[in-house]
């Protein structure tokens, strides 16, 4: 083997992982330098032999942990965390589930870190990319097992903007997320993040 190939073989691996590092920094100062996101979402999920399951609507995040999930498909499904509290409306049962933020293993709630809380080298072991088209897929393995996800995967545009979120549960259940016409810090208003339970509703509050 000639001496230049040598040299090539050697730092091809440091160049790809540098790459790798700048696109999650990337990533990192998108989201992290943001106030609010708003953004379409398809949601579907799977879990063993029940099948997958699609839907979507409407996102809206907000520093620091607010989230609100209006779902057009089915319609009047509401998933709202006012930072503190989520809250969960189904309403073909017309009934509002309550828990707080960090005891939900709700695979939405990772979500909650592209608002300010995205560190990938404080949150990930293993981290892995491949292209896909103009993008990257990156694959993070969390270094706690005791999180309610063993995966998460992210396709990222060049542009640094996270278009694909598939979180792979501990219970072997997936999530995936596809977004479209995504906006950085539009202005939204506080009623979004404040939760009314609907007439009638029942509301129930998770044990702790």
């Amino acid at each position: 083997m000639r001496p230049i190939a040598l040299v090539l073989l050697a730092v091809s691996p440091m160049a790809a992982e540098t790459g790798l590092w700048k696109l999650l920094q990337g990533v990192e100062q998108r989201y992290n330098g943001a106030r609010t996101l708003q953004a379409l979402f398809e949601q579907s999920y799977s879990a063993g032999a029940r099948g997958r399951r699609t839907e979507s609507g409407e996102l809206f995040l907000r520093k620091p942990g607010r989230m609100r999930w209006n779902y057009s498909s089915p319609p009047g499904k509401l998933f709202v965390s006012d930072g503190k509290d989520i809250y969960f409306y189904t309403p073909n049962t017309n009934r509002v589930e309550k828990m707080k933020l960090k005891e939900s293993d709700d695979l939405r709630a990772p979500l909650a870190f592209l608002l300010g809380r995205l560190d990938f080298k404080r949150d990930f072991g293993e981290i892995r990319s491949r292209p896909e088209g103009a993008g990257q897929w990156i694959t993070a393995l969390p270094k706690s097992d005791r999180l309610p996800y063993r995966q998460v995967e992210f396709l990222v545009t060049p542009g640094f903007e996270i278009r694909q979120l598939r979180i792979a549960g501990q219970d072997n259940s997936v999530i995936e997320f596809r977004f479209d016409r995504e906006k950085l810090n539009p202005p939204l208003s506080d009623a979004l993040f404040k939760f009314q339970a609907p007439p009638g509703a029942e509301v129930v509050e998770a044990a702790r």
